[in-house]
């Protein structure tokens, strides 16, 4: 049976992060070994975490590089049926099939490096904080990625799957901090951080500028996103439509 949508984009986004558990690793790889579109939407999710830290390209050692190849083409060319276990293949074949199809993706990038970044960043104080936000909504299957680096005020937003809007509506980013905190908020105690749309797939991934209030990360309580009217953003007559699922606060 068919994954729901939403529940993938959770997967996706997880694996991206480095959260899942190593059977729900497990799991995702095998998807990922035998469903090659989804080596996109993986990608899309990881240039969101590329363009907050813009690490250098690492190009693997040519042996390794190698390696993985040859291992992805044989495992090619093995065919499974459609009754096999979703756990066939050995956890180290999936974990070179795919890290082959997600380098192709990257442009051969050391992947397994970025990884450690991403998980290094929610484990180290004053690094880049990672904000995932769900729909409020069960029958909405979009995901809502948000890195922030503190010490710039940058963050990159990674939205996939929110509907298109029509003219004059547009999505608003805001951010939501702790009663008498020293800025300027409306009074919701959110912060208007940024609006954007998206593409015709839903999907958008973007740079902006954060409150301070990043710097100070007990400060901020949550990240949402709602739908407000293009020529008065800052009203927040909008419901929030996503929410902060979890963060590494």
């Amino acid at each position: 049976m068919a994954m729901p949508p939403d529940e993938l984009q959770l997967l996706i986004a997880g694996y991206v992060l480095g959260d899942l558990s190593p059977e729900e690793a497990a799991s995702f790889e095998q998807l990922l070994a035998h469903d090659p579109t989804l080596a996109a939407e993986v990608a899309q999710m990881q240039a969101a975490l590329e363009t907050a830290y813009a690490p250098s390209e690492v190009a693997p050692p040519a042996h390794l590089r190698a390696a993985i190849l040859a291992q992805a083409e044989a495992s090619n060319s093995v065919i499974v049926p459609r009754s096999a276990s979703r756990f066939a293949f050995p956890w180290r074949g999936l974990m070179e099939v795919a890290a082959a199809g997600i380098i192709g993706a990257l442009g051969i990038t050391n992947y397994q490096l970025q990884q450690s970044l991403v998980r290094q960043s929610e484990a180290t104080p004053g690094t880049a904080l990672t904000y995932v936000l769900k729909a409020t909504q069960t029958s909405n299957p979009a995901t809502v990625i948000v890195v922030v680096n503190p010490q710039k005020l940058e963050a990159t937003i990674s939205a996939q799957n929110l509907p298109p809007l029509p003219p004059g509506k547009v999505y608003a980013l805001w951010t939501v901090v702790q009663p008498n905190a020293p800025f300027t908020t409306d009074p919701k105690q959110a912060i208007l951080t940024e609006v954007f749309q998206v593409d015709d797939r839903g999907n958008v991934t973007q740079t902006t500028a954060v409150p301070k209030a990043y710097r100070s990360k007990e400060l901020v309580t949550k990240v949402a996103v709602t739908i407000e009217d293009a020529n008065a953003p800052h009203k927040h007559t909008g419901k929030p439509i996503m929410i902060t699922m979890r963060s590494n606060l």
